[in-house]
């Protein structure tokens, strides 16, 4: 069934979840214009949407500068003639306490995964609001309500992605605007692999990973179409009551943490 056909979405990021939700969407008919800062993962993803026939078109931006998200917006509205849909799943992910993280990954990791999210509804919901419908998904995390140590930045980003979330459903709701959030625990990405070889480089990749999904009551790490399936059900009229709200995709993690 395809529930996205005339939808025309922006997600960020091309890799791990913003891929996987890009190709999810435009496999229900959405016209996706997908939005990173990685070269070769962009020209990736770029292969595989052609590969598949998928309407996946993908542009070098920069998700923390004004002037690169304000013409990625316009480039979709050019390119597929509205806007109606965007997830922002583009991030940076810095490890260390307040005193070890130097000013520049503080700030860096804030605009990456905060300021971006404000930018894309900035310039995003004016073309939304052309069509008296449309979903906003921002990607958070489950460090946005019980952080690890030494993630200080990344726990704070998460936790204004929350924030920023409500105050832009509650803004928006009069326009036809929805707007929800998603917090993931341990899913399989790049930036999970990431964590994984940097705090036990001598242990295989594999074996790192399954001791992350023991953490979780379901006993194993999530996939990026996972959190993809309920991203396209949050930008789906399926969803049309859901405003405000954030969702768990974690494998209970999250439960297990407020009982501790």
């Amino acid at each position: 069934m395809q529930q996205f056909t005339e939808r025309v979405g922006i997600v960020t990021g091309t890799t791990g979840i913003g891929r996987a939700v890009a190709k999810r969407l435009a496999r229900d008919g959405a016209k996706i214009l997908c939005c990173g800062i990685d070269s070769a993962a962009n020209d990736e993803l770029a292969r595989e949407a052609m590969a598949e026939k998928l309407e996946v078109e993908v542009r070098r931006v920069d998700v923390s500068q004004p002037a690169e998200v304000s013409a990625a917006v316009d480039a979709a509205v050019a390119r597929f003639g509205a806007l109606d849909i965007i997830v922002n799943a583009a991030a940076v992910h810095p490890f260390g306490t307040a005193v070890e993280t130097d000013f520049e990954t503080w700030n860096s990791c804030l605009q990456v995964n905060v300021t971006s999210v404000f930018l894309f509804a900035h310039f995003g919901i004016p073309e939304i609001k052309k069509r008296r419908r449309g979903a906003i998904v921002n990607l958070a995390s489950v460090q946005g309500y019980a952080c690890q140590e030494g993630v200080a930045a990344y726990a704070a980003s998460k936790g204004a992605i929350h924030s920023l979330t409500r105050a832009l459903a509650l803004d928006h709701a009069k326009d036809g605007v929805r707007v929800n959030s998603i917090s993931p625990g341990s899913i399989r990405t790049p930036m999970l692999e990431f964590a994984a070889r940097k705090f036990s480089p001598d242990v295989p990749l594999d074996e790192v990973l399954s001791r992350f999904g023991d953490a979780h009551p379901m006993g194993r790490i999530g996939t990026a179409e996972e959190v993809a399936e309920l991203a396209a059900f949050l930008v789906s009229d399926r969803s049309s009551f859901c405003t405000g709200g954030d969702y768990v995709v974690d494998g209970g993690l999250k439960a297990g943490l407020a009982v501790r």
